[in-house]
Protein backbone atom coordinates (compact mmCIF):
# COMPACT_ATOMS: atom_id res chain seq x y z
CA UNK A 1 0.00 0.00 0.00
CA UNK A 2 1.25 3.34 -0.92
CA UNK A 3 2.37 5.90 1.83
CA UNK A 4 -0.09 8.58 1.61
CA UNK A 5 -3.11 5.88 1.23
CA UNK A 6 -1.63 4.20 4.62
CA UNK A 7 -1.48 7.70 6.53
CA UNK A 8 -4.35 9.50 4.83
CA UNK A 9 -4.89 11.95 7.57
CA UNK A 10 -1.17 13.06 7.56
CA UNK A 11 -0.53 16.02 5.52
CA UNK A 12 2.54 15.75 4.90
CA UNK A 13 3.88 11.96 3.67
CA UNK A 14 7.71 13.14 3.47
CA UNK A 15 7.94 14.64 -0.01
CA UNK A 16 8.23 10.63 -1.04
CA UNK A 17 4.72 8.15 -1.90
CA UNK A 18 6.60 4.85 -1.55
CA UNK A 19 4.82 1.43 -1.21
CA UNK A 20 4.95 -0.03 2.37
CA UNK A 21 4.38 -3.66 2.93
CA UNK A 22 4.53 -4.11 7.00
CA UNK A 23 4.41 -1.84 10.09
CA UNK A 24 6.63 -1.65 13.32
CA UNK A 25 6.83 0.04 16.11
CA UNK A 26 9.77 -2.56 17.49
CA UNK A 27 12.81 -1.83 15.39
CA UNK A 28 13.66 -5.67 15.98
CA UNK A 29 10.49 -6.40 13.91
CA UNK A 30 11.44 -4.01 10.67
CA UNK A 31 12.50 -6.18 7.16
CA UNK A 32 12.56 -4.01 4.01
CA UNK A 33 9.43 -2.01 2.92
CA UNK A 34 8.12 -1.69 6.75
CA UNK A 35 7.08 1.70 7.69
CA UNK A 36 8.54 2.13 11.70
CA UNK A 37 7.13 3.98 13.98
CA UNK A 38 8.78 6.06 16.62
CA UNK A 39 6.80 5.42 19.49
CA UNK A 40 7.86 7.97 22.55
CA UNK A 41 7.22 5.15 25.35
CA UNK A 42 7.46 5.35 29.32
CA UNK A 43 10.94 4.15 30.12
CA UNK A 44 12.34 4.10 26.15
CA UNK A 45 11.56 6.54 23.11
CA UNK A 46 11.21 4.92 19.81
CA UNK A 47 13.21 8.00 17.94
CA UNK A 48 16.22 6.81 19.63
CA UNK A 49 15.80 2.98 17.46
CA UNK A 50 14.91 4.97 14.52
CA UNK A 51 18.46 4.90 12.79
CA UNK A 52 18.65 1.50 13.71
CA UNK A 53 15.22 0.40 11.66
CA UNK A 54 16.53 2.54 8.76
CA UNK A 55 19.64 -0.01 8.61
CA UNK A 56 17.43 -3.19 8.69
CA UNK A 57 15.11 -1.46 5.74
CA UNK A 58 12.74 0.77 6.98
CA UNK A 59 11.32 2.23 3.62
CA UNK A 60 9.89 5.23 6.14
CA UNK A 61 9.32 6.85 9.40
CA UNK A 62 6.52 8.22 11.48
CA UNK A 63 7.64 10.61 13.79
CA UNK A 64 6.81 14.02 16.43
CA UNK A 65 9.79 15.75 14.92
CA UNK A 66 11.98 15.68 12.19
CA UNK A 67 14.98 13.23 12.33
CA UNK A 68 16.61 13.53 8.55
CA UNK A 69 17.59 9.86 8.52
CA UNK A 70 17.59 10.00 4.90
CA UNK A 71 14.10 8.28 4.16
CA UNK A 72 10.59 9.75 3.76
CA UNK A 73 9.41 11.08 7.64
CA UNK A 74 5.46 11.57 8.55
CA UNK A 75 5.15 14.02 11.21
CA UNK A 76 2.02 13.64 13.49
CA UNK A 77 1.25 14.87 16.94
CA UNK A 78 0.73 11.49 18.51
CA UNK A 79 2.75 8.64 16.94
CA UNK A 80 1.17 6.29 19.23
CA UNK A 81 -2.51 6.73 18.11
CA UNK A 82 -1.95 6.77 14.04
CA UNK A 83 -0.98 3.44 14.50
CA UNK A 84 -4.37 1.95 14.69
CA UNK A 85 -5.46 3.98 11.56
CA UNK A 86 -2.91 2.98 9.65
CA UNK A 87 -2.89 -0.70 10.73
CA UNK A 88 -6.73 -1.13 10.01
CA UNK A 89 -6.35 0.65 6.48
CA UNK A 90 -3.21 -1.66 5.51
CA UNK A 91 -4.98 -5.12 7.23
CA UNK A 92 -8.13 -4.37 4.60
CA UNK A 93 -9.80 -3.11 7.75
CA UNK A 94 -10.78 -6.50 9.07
CA UNK A 95 -13.25 -5.64 11.87
CA UNK A 96 -15.63 -4.04 9.12
CA UNK A 97 -16.77 -7.68 8.44
CA UNK A 98 -17.02 -8.68 11.77
CA UNK A 99 -18.77 -8.30 15.25
CA UNK A 100 -16.92 -7.19 17.40
CA UNK A 101 -17.95 -7.03 21.21
CA UNK A 102 -15.32 -4.78 23.68
CA UNK A 103 -15.96 -5.13 27.49
CA UNK A 104 -14.46 -2.74 29.44
CA UNK A 105 -14.49 -1.78 33.59
CA UNK A 106 -12.53 -2.42 36.36
CA UNK A 107 -13.85 -5.65 37.29
CA UNK A 108 -15.59 -8.98 35.58
CA UNK A 109 -14.23 -8.05 32.03
CA UNK A 110 -12.61 -12.11 31.76
CA UNK A 111 -15.62 -13.47 32.69
CA UNK A 112 -18.11 -11.50 30.61
CA UNK A 113 -15.88 -12.17 27.50
CA UNK A 114 -16.08 -16.09 28.32
CA UNK A 115 -19.87 -15.87 28.37
CA UNK A 116 -20.49 -13.93 25.31
CA UNK A 117 -18.24 -16.20 23.57
CA UNK A 118 -20.01 -19.15 24.92
CA UNK A 119 -23.20 -17.74 23.69
CA UNK A 120 -22.06 -16.28 20.26
CA UNK A 121 -20.66 -20.18 20.03
CA UNK A 122 -24.02 -21.81 20.68
CA UNK A 123 -26.19 -19.39 18.12
CA UNK A 124 -23.71 -21.16 15.60
CA UNK A 125 -21.35 -18.07 15.36
CA UNK A 126 -17.57 -18.59 14.99
CA UNK A 127 -15.88 -16.43 17.49
CA UNK A 128 -12.38 -15.19 18.44
CA UNK A 129 -11.28 -14.00 21.69
CA UNK A 130 -9.28 -11.08 22.82
CA UNK A 131 -8.33 -10.80 26.67
CA UNK A 132 -5.95 -11.47 29.89
CA UNK A 133 -6.00 -14.93 30.33
CA UNK A 134 -6.48 -16.02 26.77
CA UNK A 135 -6.47 -15.02 22.88
CA UNK A 136 -8.92 -17.73 20.72
CA UNK A 137 -8.14 -17.35 16.78
CA UNK A 138 -9.95 -19.40 14.63
CA UNK A 139 -10.87 -21.76 17.63
CA UNK A 140 -6.74 -22.32 18.66
CA UNK A 141 -5.92 -20.77 21.84
CA UNK A 142 -2.74 -19.26 23.14
CA UNK A 143 -1.72 -17.40 26.14
CA UNK A 144 -2.31 -13.75 26.09
CA UNK A 145 0.69 -11.60 26.53
CA UNK A 146 -1.53 -8.43 27.80
CA UNK A 147 -5.13 -7.63 27.84
CA UNK A 148 -5.73 -5.42 24.74
CA UNK A 149 -2.48 -5.41 22.00
CA UNK A 150 -0.95 -2.84 20.46
CA UNK A 151 -2.68 -1.93 17.17
CA UNK A 152 -0.62 -3.56 14.65
CA UNK A 153 -0.74 -6.49 16.58
CA UNK A 154 -4.10 -6.21 17.29
CA UNK A 155 -5.56 -5.47 13.76
CA UNK A 156 -3.43 -8.57 12.62
CA UNK A 157 -4.81 -10.62 15.20
CA UNK A 158 -8.33 -9.43 13.54
CA UNK A 159 -7.40 -10.22 9.89
CA UNK A 160 -6.10 -13.70 11.41
CA UNK A 161 -9.57 -14.32 13.07
CA UNK A 162 -11.10 -13.54 9.31
CA UNK A 163 -9.33 -15.87 7.82
CA UNK A 164 -9.69 -18.55 10.14
CA UNK A 165 -13.09 -18.54 9.75
CA UNK A 166 -14.36 -16.00 12.62
CA UNK A 167 -16.97 -13.70 12.43
CA UNK A 168 -17.23 -12.19 15.72
CA UNK A 169 -14.80 -11.48 18.39
CA UNK A 170 -15.16 -10.53 22.26
CA UNK A 171 -11.96 -8.71 23.92
CA UNK A 172 -11.72 -7.30 26.68
CA UNK A 173 -10.61 -3.85 26.36
CA UNK A 174 -8.18 -2.00 29.14
CA UNK A 175 -8.29 1.72 30.06
CA UNK A 176 -4.42 2.15 28.94
CA UNK A 177 -5.25 0.69 25.71
CA UNK A 178 -8.52 3.16 25.05
CA UNK A 179 -6.64 6.05 26.74
CA UNK A 180 -3.21 5.12 23.97
CA UNK A 181 -5.17 4.38 21.50
CA UNK A 182 -4.64 1.31 20.82
CA UNK A 183 -7.92 -0.21 20.31
CA UNK A 184 -8.81 3.09 17.71
CA UNK A 185 -10.09 2.15 14.48
CA UNK A 186 -12.30 -0.47 15.15
CA UNK A 187 -15.88 -1.23 14.22
CA UNK A 188 -17.83 -2.04 17.51
CA UNK A 189 -20.57 -4.10 17.02
CA UNK A 190 -21.22 -3.63 21.19
CA UNK A 191 -19.57 -1.96 23.66
CA UNK A 192 -19.72 -3.17 27.42
CA UNK A 193 -19.60 -1.42 30.81
CA UNK A 194 -19.11 -3.77 33.67
CA UNK A 195 -18.30 -0.82 36.85
CA UNK A 196 -15.56 0.96 37.88
CA UNK A 197 -13.72 1.10 41.80
CA UNK A 198 -10.92 1.94 41.93
CA UNK A 199 -7.60 0.74 39.92
CA UNK A 200 -4.56 1.85 37.92
CA UNK A 201 -4.16 5.09 40.05
CA UNK A 202 -0.43 4.70 38.75
CA UNK A 203 -1.37 5.79 35.44
CA UNK A 204 -4.59 7.56 35.90
CA UNK A 205 -3.82 10.63 37.85
CA UNK A 206 -7.53 10.74 39.06
CA UNK A 207 -10.88 8.63 38.77
CA UNK A 208 -11.96 11.11 36.50
CA UNK A 209 -9.66 10.51 34.21
CA UNK A 210 -10.09 6.55 34.66
CA UNK A 211 -13.53 6.92 33.89
CA UNK A 212 -12.52 9.22 31.12
CA UNK A 213 -10.87 6.51 29.28
CA UNK A 214 -13.58 3.93 29.75
CA UNK A 215 -15.72 6.12 28.15
CA UNK A 216 -14.03 6.61 25.28
CA UNK A 217 -15.22 3.39 23.87
CA UNK A 218 -18.52 4.40 23.94
CA UNK A 219 -18.01 7.63 22.00
CA UNK A 220 -16.86 5.32 19.21
CA UNK A 221 -20.17 5.04 17.46
CA UNK A 222 -21.31 1.06 18.65
CA UNK A 223 -24.51 -0.21 17.30
CA UNK A 224 -25.65 -0.98 20.84
CA UNK A 225 -24.13 -0.42 24.35
CA UNK A 226 -24.77 -2.53 27.51
CA UNK A 227 -24.20 -0.79 31.00
CA UNK A 228 -24.32 -2.20 34.31
CA UNK A 229 -26.15 0.54 36.36
CA UNK A 230 -26.06 -0.88 39.76
CA UNK A 231 -22.49 0.77 39.45
CA UNK A 232 -22.51 4.36 39.71
CA UNK A 233 -20.39 5.34 37.04
CA UNK A 234 -22.31 2.60 34.83
CA UNK A 235 -25.55 4.96 35.60
CA UNK A 236 -23.50 8.10 34.79
CA UNK A 237 -22.73 6.75 31.46
CA UNK A 238 -26.11 5.28 30.48
CA UNK A 239 -27.29 8.96 31.49
CA UNK A 240 -25.58 9.94 28.41
CA UNK A 241 -26.37 7.19 25.84
CA UNK A 242 -30.32 6.99 24.71
CA UNK A 243 -31.09 3.67 24.38
CA UNK A 244 -28.38 1.51 25.89
CA UNK A 245 -29.27 -1.27 27.40
CA UNK A 246 -28.71 -1.19 30.93
CA UNK A 247 -28.72 -4.18 33.67
CA UNK A 248 -29.07 -4.65 37.30
CA UNK A 249 -30.00 -6.38 40.19
CA UNK A 250 -30.93 -3.32 42.73
CA UNK A 251 -31.56 -0.86 39.97
CA UNK A 252 -35.60 -1.27 39.60
CA UNK A 253 -34.96 0.56 36.18
CA UNK A 254 -32.83 -1.91 34.61
CA UNK A 255 -33.90 -3.20 30.81
CA UNK A 256 -32.15 -6.46 32.53
CA UNK A 257 -33.07 -6.76 36.23
CA UNK A 258 -32.15 -10.10 37.77
CA UNK A 259 -34.54 -11.75 39.98
CA UNK A 260 -35.10 -14.70 42.25
CA UNK A 261 -30.86 -15.20 42.68
CA UNK A 262 -29.85 -18.01 44.29
CA UNK A 263 -26.33 -19.41 44.38
CA UNK A 264 -23.97 -22.25 46.01
CA UNK A 265 -20.87 -23.46 44.97
CA UNK A 266 -22.03 -25.13 41.96
CA UNK A 267 -23.06 -22.13 40.55
CA UNK A 268 -26.11 -19.65 40.53
CA UNK A 269 -30.06 -19.15 39.49
CA UNK A 270 -31.62 -16.13 38.53
CA UNK A 271 -34.49 -14.63 36.38
CA UNK A 272 -34.70 -12.11 33.77
CA UNK A 273 -38.74 -11.73 33.18
CA UNK A 274 -39.44 -14.29 31.90
CA UNK A 275 -35.97 -15.73 30.95
CA UNK A 276 -35.29 -18.36 33.87
CA UNK A 277 -31.01 -18.49 33.64
CA UNK A 278 -28.79 -21.29 35.15
CA UNK A 279 -25.31 -20.68 35.67
CA UNK A 280 -22.02 -22.29 36.55
CA UNK A 281 -20.16 -19.62 38.31
CA UNK A 282 -21.29 -18.79 41.65
CA UNK A 283 -21.73 -15.15 43.26
CA UNK A 284 -23.76 -12.38 42.70
CA UNK A 285 -21.42 -10.41 41.07
CA UNK A 286 -21.09 -13.64 38.09
CA UNK A 287 -24.67 -12.81 38.12
CA UNK A 288 -23.93 -8.57 36.80
CA UNK A 289 -21.58 -10.39 34.51
CA UNK A 290 -23.91 -13.00 32.81
CA UNK A 291 -26.58 -10.09 32.48
CA UNK A 292 -23.85 -8.10 30.66
CA UNK A 293 -23.71 -11.09 28.19
CA UNK A 294 -27.56 -12.01 27.80
CA UNK A 295 -27.65 -8.19 27.03
CA UNK A 296 -25.09 -8.10 24.31
CA UNK A 297 -26.45 -11.60 23.03
CA UNK A 298 -29.69 -10.29 22.32
CA UNK A 299 -28.14 -7.19 20.89
CA UNK A 300 -26.63 -9.38 18.52
CA UNK A 301 -30.03 -11.34 18.00
CA UNK A 302 -29.40 -14.31 19.73
CA UNK A 303 -32.94 -15.93 20.86
CA UNK A 304 -33.82 -16.46 24.69
CA UNK A 305 -34.21 -20.08 24.06
CA UNK A 306 -30.54 -20.27 22.66
CA UNK A 307 -29.23 -18.25 25.60
CA UNK A 308 -31.06 -20.20 28.13
CA UNK A 309 -29.89 -23.53 26.64
CA UNK A 310 -25.97 -22.28 26.58
CA UNK A 311 -25.43 -20.71 30.29
CA UNK A 312 -25.49 -23.68 32.37
CA UNK A 313 -22.75 -24.75 30.10
CA UNK A 314 -20.50 -21.65 30.44
CA UNK A 315 -17.05 -22.22 29.69
CA UNK A 316 -15.15 -21.10 33.13
CA UNK A 317 -12.40 -18.50 32.35
CA UNK A 318 -9.61 -19.77 34.39
CA UNK A 319 -8.39 -18.24 38.45
CA UNK A 320 -11.95 -16.36 38.41
CA UNK A 321 -13.77 -18.08 41.43
CA UNK A 322 -12.27 -21.51 40.46
CA UNK A 323 -12.42 -24.46 42.79
CA UNK A 324 -9.29 -26.29 43.97
CA UNK A 325 -10.94 -29.83 44.79
CA UNK A 326 -8.68 -32.56 46.23
CA UNK A 327 -11.62 -34.10 48.15
CA UNK A 328 -10.52 -32.01 51.30
CA UNK A 329 -13.98 -31.28 53.64
CA UNK A 330 -13.59 -27.50 53.02
CA UNK A 331 -13.78 -25.19 49.53
CA UNK A 332 -10.82 -23.76 48.20
CA UNK A 333 -11.27 -21.00 45.87
CA UNK A 334 -8.78 -19.33 43.49
CA UNK A 335 -9.28 -15.97 42.21
CA UNK A 336 -8.04 -13.04 40.54
CA UNK A 337 -9.56 -10.12 42.60
CA UNK A 338 -6.90 -7.56 42.83
CA UNK A 339 -8.81 -4.45 43.39
CA UNK A 340 -10.79 -3.53 46.52
CA UNK A 341 -13.96 -3.51 45.40
CA UNK A 342 -13.62 -7.14 43.23
CA UNK A 343 -11.98 -8.65 46.67
CA UNK A 344 -15.11 -7.54 48.40
CA UNK A 345 -16.89 -8.77 45.63
CA UNK A 346 -15.11 -12.76 46.20
CA UNK A 347 -15.56 -12.34 49.87
CA UNK A 348 -18.88 -11.65 50.13
CA UNK A 349 -20.26 -14.09 47.87
CA UNK A 350 -17.93 -16.79 50.14
CA UNK A 351 -19.90 -15.98 52.69
CA UNK A 352 -23.15 -17.57 51.66
CA UNK A 353 -21.50 -20.74 50.64
CA UNK A 354 -20.36 -21.72 54.24
CA UNK A 355 -21.55 -22.12 57.53
CA UNK A 356 -18.20 -21.78 58.95
CA UNK A 357 -14.94 -19.42 58.40
CA UNK A 358 -13.91 -17.55 55.32
CA UNK A 359 -10.13 -17.24 55.14
CA UNK A 360 -8.33 -14.99 52.85
CA UNK A 361 -5.11 -14.89 51.23
CA UNK A 362 -3.99 -11.58 49.49
CA UNK A 363 -1.72 -9.21 48.87
CA UNK A 364 -0.85 -6.08 46.21
CA UNK A 365 1.45 -5.87 43.67
CA UNK A 366 4.30 -3.72 43.36
CA UNK A 367 4.89 -0.41 41.37
CA UNK A 368 0.81 -0.05 41.08
CA UNK A 369 -1.79 1.71 42.63
CA UNK A 370 -0.76 2.25 46.59
CA UNK A 371 -3.58 4.16 47.70
CA UNK A 372 -6.10 0.53 47.43
CA UNK A 373 -3.12 -1.13 49.86
CA UNK A 374 -4.76 -0.35 52.92
CA UNK A 375 -8.41 -0.50 51.40
CA UNK A 376 -7.61 -3.99 50.99
CA UNK A 377 -6.59 -4.88 54.29
CA UNK A 378 -9.63 -3.26 55.63
CA UNK A 379 -11.95 -5.32 53.13
CA UNK A 380 -10.11 -8.64 54.23
CA UNK A 381 -9.99 -7.78 57.86
CA UNK A 382 -13.74 -7.03 58.09
CA UNK A 383 -15.10 -9.52 55.91
CA UNK A 384 -13.32 -12.66 56.50
CA UNK A 385 -12.85 -14.28 59.77
CA UNK A 386 -8.86 -15.30 59.00
CA UNK A 387 -6.74 -13.26 56.95
CA UNK A 388 -3.26 -14.17 55.84
CA UNK A 389 -1.74 -10.43 54.42
CA UNK A 390 1.46 -12.17 51.84
CA UNK A 391 3.37 -11.13 48.60
CA UNK A 392 1.69 -10.84 45.32
CA UNK A 393 3.84 -9.67 42.27
CA UNK A 394 5.99 -7.45 44.07
CA UNK A 395 8.17 -6.40 41.51
CA UNK A 396 10.75 -3.41 42.06
CA UNK A 397 9.32 -3.44 45.95
CA UNK A 398 9.87 -4.18 49.00
CA UNK A 399 7.55 -7.01 49.79
CA UNK A 400 7.27 -6.54 53.29
CA UNK A 401 6.85 -2.30 53.20
CA UNK A 402 4.13 -3.69 50.51
CA UNK A 403 2.55 -5.78 53.48
CA UNK A 404 3.10 -3.03 55.61
CA UNK A 405 1.02 -0.91 53.90
CA UNK A 406 -1.75 -3.26 53.55
CA UNK A 407 -1.73 -3.54 57.57
CA UNK A 408 -1.81 0.28 57.61
CA UNK A 409 -5.72 -0.36 56.85
CA UNK A 410 -6.34 -2.67 59.63
CA UNK A 411 -7.50 -1.58 62.82
CA UNK A 412 -8.11 -4.50 64.51
CA UNK A 413 -5.32 -6.88 63.68
CA UNK A 414 -6.88 -10.05 65.85
CA UNK A 415 -7.07 -12.96 63.00
CA UNK A 416 -4.78 -10.98 60.89
CA UNK A 417 -1.15 -12.86 60.08
CA UNK A 418 1.26 -11.65 57.65
CA UNK A 419 3.66 -13.87 55.92
CA UNK A 420 5.95 -12.83 52.91
CA UNK A 421 6.59 -15.49 51.02
CA UNK A 422 2.99 -16.73 49.06
CA UNK A 423 3.51 -20.14 49.06
CA UNK A 424 3.56 -20.96 52.89
CA UNK A 425 1.16 -18.28 53.40
CA UNK A 426 -1.34 -20.63 51.29
CA UNK A 427 -0.24 -23.30 52.93
CA UNK A 428 -0.88 -21.63 56.54
CA UNK A 429 -4.14 -20.98 55.17
CA UNK A 430 -4.86 -24.55 53.80
CA UNK A 431 -3.71 -26.17 57.10
CA UNK A 432 -5.57 -23.87 59.51
CA UNK A 433 -8.89 -24.40 57.46
CA UNK A 434 -11.64 -26.65 59.19
CA UNK A 435 -13.86 -28.67 58.16
CA UNK A 436 -17.24 -26.59 56.27
CA UNK A 437 -14.62 -23.45 55.95
CA UNK A 438 -13.94 -21.55 52.05
CA UNK A 439 -10.51 -20.44 52.06
CA UNK A 440 -10.33 -17.72 49.26
CA UNK A 441 -6.85 -17.00 47.77
CA UNK A 442 -6.86 -14.29 45.59
CA UNK A 443 -4.85 -11.90 43.57
CA UNK A 444 -3.24 -13.85 40.98
CA UNK A 445 -5.67 -15.94 39.77
CA UNK A 446 -4.81 -17.72 36.33
CA UNK A 447 -1.16 -16.15 36.18
CA UNK A 448 2.00 -18.37 36.20
CA UNK A 449 4.55 -16.71 38.12
CA UNK A 450 5.39 -14.42 40.64
CA UNK A 451 7.83 -11.24 39.60
CA UNK A 452 10.15 -9.80 41.48
CA UNK A 453 12.88 -6.68 41.06
CA UNK A 454 14.50 -6.55 37.82
CA UNK A 455 11.93 -8.37 35.81
CA UNK A 456 12.77 -11.86 37.62
CA UNK A 457 10.17 -14.24 37.49
CA UNK A 458 9.94 -17.32 39.33
CA UNK A 459 6.75 -19.61 38.12
CA UNK A 460 4.19 -19.64 40.54
CA UNK A 461 0.96 -21.19 40.57
CA UNK A 462 -1.98 -20.29 43.03
CA UNK A 463 -3.97 -23.30 42.04
CA UNK A 464 -1.36 -25.79 41.55
CA UNK A 465 0.33 -24.66 45.05
CA UNK A 466 -2.72 -24.88 46.41
CA UNK A 467 -3.37 -28.64 45.56
CA UNK A 468 -0.02 -29.62 46.59
CA UNK A 469 -0.82 -28.12 50.21
CA UNK A 470 -4.02 -30.26 49.86
CA UNK A 471 -2.63 -33.43 49.30
CA UNK A 472 -0.86 -35.73 52.11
Amino acid sequence: MRLGDLLAAAADTGGADVDITALAYDDREVAPGTLFFCVPGFTRDGHDFAPRAVERGAAALVVDRPLGLGVPEVVVDDVRRAMAPAAAALQGDPTAAMDVVGITGTNGKTTTAYLVRTLLEAAGRHTGLLGTVQAIVGGQATDAVRTTPEAIDLQATFTAMREAGDTACVMEVSSHALALGRADAIHWAVAVFTNLTQDHLDFHPTMEDYYAAKRRLFLADPRATVINIDDQYGRRLAADLPGAITYGIDAADAVLRAEDVTFDLRGSSFRVGELACSLPLPGRFNVLNALAAIGTARALGIDDETIAQALPGAAKAPGRFEPVDEGQDFAVLVDYAHTPDSLENVLTAARPLTEGRVISVFGCGGDRDRGKRPQMGEISARLADLTFVTSDNPRSEDPRAIIEEILGGVTDRDGVVAIEDRRAAIEAAIHAAEAGDVVVIAGKGHEQGQEFAGGHKVPFDDATVAREALRP
